[in-house]
C-alpha cells in the first residue's frame, strides 16, 4: 500500500474506544485476514500486516498519544518524534502474544509468529517518562531546561557483556544463540511452526559462567545524568515531547529507549489560550467607550496602541492578526483577540453624579436607541396578546 491509512479506520474503531474495544476489533481483523486462513491471498496478507501495525500503535498508550497528536509522523522513527512504527519487521508481535495465542489455537496450533509466547527477549531499553511544568511565556516562546534523571546505562565494569572480567560468555548450545526453540506441528492447514523461549538460557541466547557483580549479569547499571531539554516554541498543555535514545539502555548491548517529556503549562494572569490564539479582556471606562480613545495594550511579546472608536459597546471584540502564539510546527502565528469590558462605576461622588444627571437630561431617549426599540417590541407584543384574548 503506497499510503498509510488511518489506524482507527483500519481497525474500525474511534479515538474514544477503550483498550478492550480496540483489542476486540484487532482480534476480529486478525482472524479474518490471517495468512493461514487465506493462503496465497496477497490482499488478505497486506490487510493482516496493516491491522498488526495499527494495533501495535493503538494498544500502546505512549504511541497512541503521539499518533493522536502528530499522526503517522508521530510514530515514524525517521520523522524526529521518537516514535516506532509497527509492521512485521520491528518486533511488534511481543505485545500481541495473548491475542495470537487465541488466534493460533483457533487454527489448531501456532504459526511462525510464536503462538506459545515464545521468542527471544527484546533487548530494547524501556522508555522513561518525566513531567515538566512551564510558565505561559516559556511554553509560548520555548525554553531550555536542565533536568536530572536516573536511567539505566551500559555497565561500566563489564562493558555491557554481563560477565565478570575473566569469565566466559558461551552461546547457548540448546538454541544456538537465538533464544528460541522451534517445534513443528501438523494442522488442518498444513505444517506450522511454534516458537518457544529457550528454557536453558531463558531467551538470552547466551550463558554466563560468572555474572558481573556490578550489573548482576544484566549488562546495565543505574546512573544519574543531567540533560538539556530544548522545549520548542508553541507547545501547549498536555503536549508530549519524545527525546529519542535518552531513555534506559537495553540489556546485552540492546538499543536505548526514549525519554518522553510530558508538558504542563501554568495559567497566565492576563492571557487565555485556545490553540494558537490568545484572548484577554480590556477594561475601559464609560467615557472611553462613549468618546473613543487610543489605549496602549499588551500582546504576548510587545505593546501596541489600540484605537477605541467612539460608541464602542461592551463585549466588542478586536482582532490583532498574527499577534498570537507561534505554531509548534512552524506554520506562522495565531491571532490575539481583545474583548472590551466597559466598567460601570460602583460609587459616584456628588460632582460625578450631577454630571451624569445632566448628561441624562441632555441625551434623553436619543442616547438609547436599542433600549427604545426593545420596549417598543415589548409594547407591540403586549397589544397583540391582548387582542387575541378579546377575540
Amino acid at each position: 500500500m503506497s499510503e498509510k491509512r488511518d489506524y482507527y479506520e483500519v481497525l474500525g474503531v474511534s479515538k474514544e474506544s477503550s483498550p478492550d474495544e480496540i483489542k476486540k476489533a484487532y482480534r476480529k481483523k486478525a482472524m479474518e485476514f490471517h495468512p493461514d486462513k487465506n493462503p496465497g491471498d496477497s490482499v488478505a496478507e497486506e490487510k493482516f500486516k496493516e491491522a498488526n501495525e495499527a494495533y501495535e500503535i493503538l494498544s500502546d498508550a505512549d504511541k497512541k498519544a503521539r499518533y493522536d497528536q502528530y499522526g503517522h509522523a508521530g510514530v515514524d522513527p525517521n520523522a524526529g518524534y521518537g516514535g516506532g512504527g509497527g509492521g512485521f519487521g520491528g518486533g511488534g508481535f511481543g505485545g500481541f502474544e495473548d491475542i495470537f495465542g487465541d488466534i493460533f489455537s483457533a487454527f489448531g496450533g501456532g504459526g511462525g509468529f510464536g503462538g506459545s509466547r515464545g521468542g527471544r527477549r527484546s533487548n530494547r531499553g524501556s522508555d522513561m517518562k518525566i513531567n515538566i511544568s512551564l510558565s505561559f511565556h516559556e511554553a509560548v516562546f520555548g525554553v531550555e531546561k536542565k533536568i536530572k534523571i536516573k536511567r539505566s546505562e551500559e555497565c561500566s565494569v563489564c562493558g555491557g557483556s554481563g560477565a565478570e572480567k575473566g569469565s566466559s560468555v558461551k552461546t547457548c548450545d540448546q538454541c544456538g544463540g537465538s533464544g528460541q526453540v522451534y517445534v513443528r506441528q501438523q494442522t488442518p492447514f498444513g505444517t506450522v511452526q511454534q516458537v518457544h523461549t529457550c528454557d536453558k538460557c531463558h531467551g538470552e541466547g547466551k550463558i554466563i559462567d560468572k555474572p558481573c557483580a556490578t550489573c548482576h549479569g544484566s549488562g546495565v547499571e543505574s546512573k544519574e545524568r543531567t540533560i538539556n531539554i530544548k522545549i520548542p516554541a508553541g507547545v501547549d498543555d498536555g503536549s508530549i515531547l519524545p527525546l529519542r535514545g535518552q531513555g534506559n539502555a537495553g540489556p546485552n548491548h540492546g538499543s536505548t529507549g526514549d525519554l518522553l517529556v510530558y508538558i504542563s503549562v501554568r495559567e497566565d494572569i492576563l492571557f487565555k489560550r485556545n490553540d494558537d490564539d490568545v484572548y484577554y479582556e480590556l477594561p475601559i471606562t464609560y467615557a472611553q467607550a462613549a468618546l473613543g480613545d487610543s489605549i496602549v495594550v499588551p500582546t504576548i511579546d510587545s505593546k501596541i496602541k489600540l484605537k477605541i472608536p467612539e460608541g464602542t459597546q461592551n463585549g466588542k471584540v478586536f482582532r490583532l492578526k498574527g499577534k498570537g502564539i507561534p505554531n509548534v510546527n512552524g506554520h506562522g502565528r495565531g491571532d490575539q483577540f481583545i474583548t472590551i469590558k466597559v466598567e460601570v462605576p460602583r460609587k459616584l461622588n456628588r460632582d460625578q453624579r450631577n454630571a451624569l444627571n445632566e448628561y441624562a437630561k441632555v441625551a434623553g431617549e436619543e442616547a438609547h436607541p436599542e433600549g427604545k426599540r426593545f420596549w417598543n417590541r415589548v409594547e407591540a407584543e403586549a397589544k397583540e396578546n391582548h387582542s387575541k384574548k378579546d377575540a
